[in-house]
């Protein structure tokens, strides 16, 4: 996918002015409220028009005021999932699944319903009354619907925001799914980091109308340490879990990690605070942690009386907080050989 936009819009007192072209498959949009993201992605959806400016998709163009072009929304097969789902409230699930997607040319149609229920694990809602739904239903019922319309790209506007933590842990699989299996480029709006960091390769940071910052995400998440007196959070993708003596044990890149619990998905997605971390100079002859990871420390960075240690744990990475006097004792330097001890029961679950 190639996105390239030129676009300015004023609202009252606010000015939207941005310029860019994305070309990952997994952008998100992120920043405060009022900061323009929630405009952006109408003006992108052809939901509203820009005062000046331009949008290209892959070549097309969906909009160019200066030469009156100006799609509408269907014509520019953007789909769009909104933070409340917007079910059409007289019809069974079905039949708002396949509204769309029967008003879809057939040679568009890509996507098999059957294969995209299946993945989505909403077969047994097929036959419900919407009214009937769950949060957490209705959104995986409005992503479905959305896909079906098999669009060359889905815009999703804080899809999971006013969702408890239970009910968004429980969808994230169910979207990285799809957005895996389907090939479908995301442009992803939030001013969660957690959610960027669990959708997203790359973003866009918005701020007072304009993209002030396009970086990794995970290098957003890095750099907002300092603002953030919480702390840094690792994020491990893990694969399925073998039983390991009364514990378990998780592929995780070129090592192994032991934890307490279970994972029986092909991908478990679990935290692991950077204070959690414990770094020794040397191999320790004897600690109840059950995880000793042999690391070369890659960079530091101090912040107050706190210091993030970010360390290569062969082909994988994570990040440890000390204090400085633990950086003197331990004599650590760019390049450092460290043993990075972690608890078993450090680790807290996400999905």
């Amino acid at each position: 996918m190639l996105l390239e936009l030129r676009l300015n819009k004023t609202v009252g007192n606010f000015r939207l002015d941005c310029e860019c072209a994305l070309s990952s498959d997994r952008t998100g949009i992120f920043g405060p409220s009022g900061s323009g993201k929630s405009t952006l992605m109408h003006l992108l959806a052809g939901l509203s028009s820009a005062d000046s400016g331009t949008i290209r998709l892959d070549g097309e163009t969906l909009f160019d005021r200066a030469r009156r072009i100006d799609s509408k929304p269907e014509q520019r097969r953007i789909g769009v999932v909104f933070q409340h789902a917007h079910l059409f409230p007289h019809m069974s699930v079905r039949r708002n699944l396949l509204y769309g997607y029967r008003r879809t040319r057939a040679a568009e149609r890509r996507i098999r319903p059957e294969t995209l229920f299946e993945v989505l694990g909403i077969e047994p809602l097929l036959e419900r009354d919407v009214t009937t739904l769950s949060g957490g239903e209705r959104q995986r019922v409005a992503l479905a619907r959305t896909v079906l319309t098999c669009p060359r790209l889905i815009l999703m506007d804080e899809p999971l925001n006013g969702l408890d933590e239970h009910l968004k842990f429980q969808i994230i699989p169910y979207l990285k799914r799809v957005f895996s299996e389907f090939k479908i480029p995301l442009i992803f709006i939030s001013h969660s980091m957690l959610e960027m960091r669990m959708m997203t390769e790359e973003v866009l940071v918005m701020e007072q109308g304009s993209i002030r910052r396009r970086l990794a995400t995970e290098s957003l998440a890095r750099s907002s340490w300092e603002a953030d007196r919480q702390g840094y959070v690792n994020l491990l993708s893990l694969g399925r879990s073998r039983p390991h003596r009364d514990l378990f044990s998780y592929p995780w890149g070129d090592t192994a990690l032991i934890l307490t619990e279970p994972g029986e998905q092909e991908e478990n997605l679990f935290e692991l605070d950077a204070r959690e971390i414990i770094l020794f100079k040397r191999h320790p002859e004897t600690t109840s942690a059950r995880n000793l990871l042999e690391c070369r420390v890659s960079q530091l960075y101090r912040s107050g009386n706190r210091v993030r240690v970010e360390l290569g744990c062969g082909n994988s990475r994570l990040i440890a907080q000390i204090v400085p006097e633990a950086v003197r004792e331990l004599e650590i330097s760019q390049g450092s050989r460290l043993v990075a001890a972690i608890k078993a029961s450090a680790f807290k679950r996400i999905f």
